[in-house]
């Protein structure tokens, strides 16, 4: 990488059990094992507080992984093509992805991926499933760009994509909300759920844990449970990100 250009410097906030903000400059590679050819970035953990994993891997041709990932038993995954195109497998299916494409492997299948383009970006998440009697979660394959936005809250101004579906076997859910300059959160939100943000386009400002941050393209923000949130999109285009929810359970005792 060589020697810094000028007085070494980070938009990086993390404060531990509360909230992060992981911008892409001081992010650095990680080595996991089954996965080759990626350079890969661990942007949540348990270990900040999270209830979950994340990852922001680049992909040459050909990178991917060379077992299942997340096969352990009891965690669930999921992948988000940003940029590039990749074959994506789960449940015994593959699909040829591009960029907006995502999979969900429900606990303990697993998923693989491998690069067909020169090279290509992708989010990767684990977690760990919280059973529910009777009730089961199964593979999805999808692409965000056949789904169309909705008015979040009744707003015209903010809009919102489901990735996944609204049913009581999954115990998370994927969204895109994007914002249009100006648009905002209805109300600061606190509660239980906790997320895992990576934005994807825009600049924002955002509320968090009773500070304002500025956020722009290509952060990762971590929310954790109970931390006052809300954000108004800011600049001249649409702020918009995809985030995680823990969604159709209890709070555990």
């Amino acid at each position: 990488m060589g020697y810094p250009n000028d007085i070494l410097a980070s938009r990086a906030v993390v404060k531990h059990g509360s909230y992060a903000i992981i911008p892409p400059e001081g992010r650095v590679n990680n080595v996991i094992p089954g996965i080759e050819g990626c350079r890969v970035s661990i942007v949540a953990s348990l270990k900040m507080g999270a209830g979950f994993v994340q990852y922001v891997l680049e992909a040459g041709k050909e990178g991917g992984t060379v077992k299942a990932f997340g096969a352990e038993s009891g965690i669930e995954t999921f992948l988000y093509i940003i940029e590039g195109g990749a074959s994506i497998s789960a449940g015994g299916k593959t699909n040829q992805g591009s960029a907006g494409s995502y999979i969900f492997s429900p606990a303990g299948a697993g998923l693989e991926f491998r690069s067909t383009a020169e090279k290509t970006r992708m989010l990767l998440y684990k977690q760990r499933y919280v059973p529910l009697e009777g009730q089961a979660a199964c593979p999805v394959f999808g692409n965000v760009n056949d789904i169309s936005f909705r008015e979040y809250d009744g707003m015209a101004n903010v809009f919102i994509k489901d990735l996944l579906p609204a049913e009581a076997g999954f115990d998370m859910n994927m969204h895109i909300l994007s914002f249009a300059p100006g648009g905002c959160h209805p109300f600061v939100e606190t509660h239980v759920q906790e997320h895992g943000a990576y934005v994807l386009e825009g600049e924002g400002c955002y509320f968090l844990d009773n500070e304002w941050r500025m956020i722009k393209q290509d952060d990762f923000i971590w929310f954790g449970p109970f931390v006052t949130q809300a954000a108004y999109g800011v600049g001249r285009s649409n702020f918009t990100y995809i985030y995680s929810k823990d969604c159709n359970r209890d709070a555990a005792v």
